[in-house]
């Protein structure tokens, strides 16, 4: 970033005189200006010379001002540690997603509904971090791996929808995904990054997929991985979206609702993380905000300036002015000789 800035502004005023001086030269036969070789200009700098031989005196007059005032460039530059964090989302898509326990003001909305906009500004907060993202209902697929582009990511994350995926709810997959999106993640780690860790969202129970939740939970303490828990969503009688066969509403059905507390506890203890109930929306963004706070660096960083004096060029442009000035002059002079 360059900023130009004057050292002695205070010589600018000297720039108000000038036309002042011009004006009274102009009434004179003897110089009105004490400047350098003021004396050899005579008229031609100032006034009775030609027009061209008066600017160029003018123009060299007025640079020597700037000159003295010390015109500078400071160009700053910030240096901040480039450590992050390797982190790995991993989002439940199961059909009880589309719960409508939570409230937008005074709208009822199903949860992936409230998730979305809360996972989006947790990633856009994260500038020094990698992230990616694993969706999961009966299976688990990653949506993104790990990246920088957090734009490209929380777009994606808009666009995720219930129904993408086989129903049913696949924790342990889920973990045992974004485990193997993080350990890609190492290879490319070249000791830049502080750390990895998991955030899992999800409001059920483990009811499909070919790892057990505490078993991936082992392997994630394997890895030196943490795994932070959030339970989405009430417990007990819900509403629920009734769809037809194209997925359009035709109604509303009211559900049971459980979620499996003990376990999501018991993965996060044993991977030294946190659990979070999120049964509303401020508590699911109160969850993301503490994760955001427990696991991020605070980086130190260091400014400083490169200064670029400029006077030198202001007084070379004022000398070529005035000896220009100069010079028309004696031309003048000489024709008006012969």
């Amino acid at each position: 970033m360059d900023e130009f800035a004057l050292v002695d502004p205070w010589w600018l005023l000297a720039l108000i005189a000038l036309p002042v001086i011009g004006i009274l030269r102009s009434r004179r036969a003897s110089a009105a200006l004490v400047l350098p070789f003021a004396g050899n200009w005579q008229r031609s700098v100032f006034a009775g010379g030609s027009k061209l031989s008066s600017f160029f005196g003018f123009a060299g007059a007025a640079l020597i001002v700037l000159s003295l005032a010390r015109p500078q460039v400071l160009d700053f530059e910030r240096q901040t540690k480039s450590k992050g964090y390797d982190i790995m989302l991993v989002l439940d898509l199961s059909s009880s997603m589309l719960y409508e326990d939570y409230k937008d003001g005074l709208k009822s909305i199903n949860r992936l509904q409230a998730v979305k906009p809360v996972l989006s500004a947790f990633i856009n907060k994260r500038d020094n971090d990698r992230i990616g993202l694993v969706a999961f209902a009966g299976q688990a697929y990653t949506v993104a791996p790990l990246t920088f582009d957090h734009h490209w990511l929380s777009s994606q994350t808009s666009r995720l929808a219930i129904g993408l995926i086989e129903d049913g709810t696949a924790i342990g997959d889920g973990i045992g995904v974004a485990l193997s999106r993080l350990q890609e993640g190492t290879k490319e780690r070249s000791g830049d990054r502080e750390g990895a860790f998991i955030i899992l969202l999800t409001d059920g129970a483990n009811t499909a997929g070919s790892i057990e939740p505490i078993a991936a939970a082992e392997l994630a303490v394997e890895n030196g991985i943490r795994v932070y828990t959030i339970g989405a969503g009430r417990d007990g009688i819900v509403s629920m979206p009734r769809l037809n066969a194209k997925g359009e509403r035709i109604g509303t059905v009211r559900v049971p609702s459980q979620t499996d507390e003990p376990t999501l506890k018991e993965i996060s203890r044993i991977t030294l993380g946190e659990f979070y109930r999120a049964d509303n929306s401020n508590t699911i963004k109160n969850a993301f905000d503490s994760i955001d706070k427990n696991s991020k660096i605070e980086f130190e960083s260091h400014q400083y300036s490169v200064t670029t004096e400029l006077f030198p060029y202001f007084s070379i442009a004022a000398g070529v002015m005035l000896f220009g000035s100069l010079a028309i002059g004696a031309m003048n002079r000489k024709e008006v000789l012969s």
